[in-house]
C-alpha cells in the first residue's frame, strides 16, 4: 500500500482546537500577540512559525509537535502485522477512509470494522484467507465509514454498533460501553470515545502482535477528529481512555496511517508537552 498521507495540516489542527474551545479570530490574536493578518494566513495554510507556535500555546496544543507538523519532519513509523490483521484505505468523495479486518489464525474467525466507501477489498481477503466473517463492528455511523455497509452485512455477519449512534444497518444491534466480544482467540472490547459523534467507539482489541485500538475519528495521527458542539467531551474521552491504554498500542484511526500510543504522546500536538523551560538546554 502506498504511504497514506497524514490527515491534517497544521492549519486544520489550528482551526478544529480553535473552535473546539469557541475563541474568536480576534480573541486568539489578541491573546497570542500576533496580527489578525498573520493568524488569517496562518489559518489559510501559510506556514509562518512564528505564529504558528505562538498561537499553540493558547489552543492548549504543543508548539514543537505542531512546528514539526507543519515543516513535515514526522511520520508515524508504521508497526508490522505478521498475520491476524489487514487495513484498507479507500477513496470517498475527496478524501479517503480506513477500515479494519482482525482474525485468529487458528479458526479462521474474523471481525470488520466498518466498511470505507468500499468493501471490495476486505471480501476479497476474506475468500484468499478462507475466513469467516462473524462480526462487523461500527466505531461510528458518518456515511464515509459504513458506505458499504449492506454489501458486506451481506455475509451474514452480525453488525453491531453503540447504542448511541443512530441505526446503522436494519437489524443492526446495539452495545454498551464496556462491551466483550470474543473472535476466537482474540479478545475485543468496546471504549465509548464519544464527541465526534454521539456513540463514537473504541474498539480495544488484544491477541495480536500488538494490543490494538480501533479508534474511528477519535484520534489520527498529529491531530484529533473534530467537534464543534462536544470538542471538551471528545478530548477527556481521548485523554482518560484511549492515552491510558498501553504504550505500545497500535492506533488504527478512521483516516490517516496507522500511528501508535507512545508516539502519539510524543507528536501529537493536543497531547504531547513540550518540556518546560528549565529542563532545556
Amino acid at each position: 500500500m502506498a504511504r497514506i498521507p497524514l490527515e491534517d495540516n497544521f492549519n486544520d489542527v489550528i482551526n478544529k482546537a480553535q473552535r473546539g474551545l469557541k475563541l474568536s479570530d480576534a480573541d486568539l490574536a489578541g491573546r497570542a500577540e500576533v496580527s489578525a493578518a498573520d493568524l488569517a494566513a496562518v489559518k489559510a495554510g501559510t506556514p509562518i512559525v512564528a505564529v504558528i507556535r505562538r498561537v499553540a500555546r493558547h489552543l492548549r496544543l504543543s508548539p514543537d509537535a505542531l512546528e514539526a507538523l507543519t515543516r513535515k519532519s514526522w511520520y508515524p513509523q508504521q508497526p508490522l502485522f505478521p498475520h491476524g490483521f489487514a487495513m484498507f484505505n479507500t477513496p470517498h468523495d475527496d478524501i479517503t477512509v480506513n477500515s479494519y479486518l482482525v482474525w485468529d489464525t487458528r479458526t479462521k474467525a474474523a471481525a470488520a470494522f466498518d466498511t470505507g466507501d468500499k468493501c471490495d477489498g476486505v471480501l476479497d481477503l476474506i475468500r484468499a484467507e478462507g475466513l469467516t466473517l462473524r462480526y462487523i463492528f461500527v466505531t461510528h455511523t458518518h456515511e464515509d465509514h459504513i458506505a458499504d455497509l449492506a454489501k458486506l452485512a451481506a455475509t451474514g455477519a452480525e453488525v453491531w454498533a453503540s447504542e448511541r449512534e443512530p441505526v446503522a444497518h436494519p437489524g443492526a444491534r446495539t452495545f454498551a460501553e464496556n462491551a466483550h466480544f470474543h473472535v476466537g482467540g482474540l479478545a475485543i472490547k468496546t471504549l465509548l470515545t464519544w464527541g465526534h459523534s454521539p456513540g463514537m467507539t473504541t474498539f480495544y482489541v488484544t491477541g495480536l502482535s500488538w494490543p490494538l485500538a480501533i479508534i474511528g475519528d477519535a484520534i489520527f495521527a498529529s491531530s484529533m477528529g473534530g467537534s464543534p458542539t462536544n470538542f471538551a467531551d471528545q478530548f477527556r474521552n481521548n485523554r482518560e481512555k484511549i492515552l491510558t491504554l498501553p504504550r505500545d498500542t497500535v492506533l488504527a484511526c478512521g483516516h490517516g496511517p496507522l500511528t501508535t500510543l507512545a508516539q502519539e504522546k510524543r507528536h501529537n500536538p493536543f497531547f504531547s508537552h513540550s518540556p518546560k523551560p528549565s529542563q532545556t538546554t
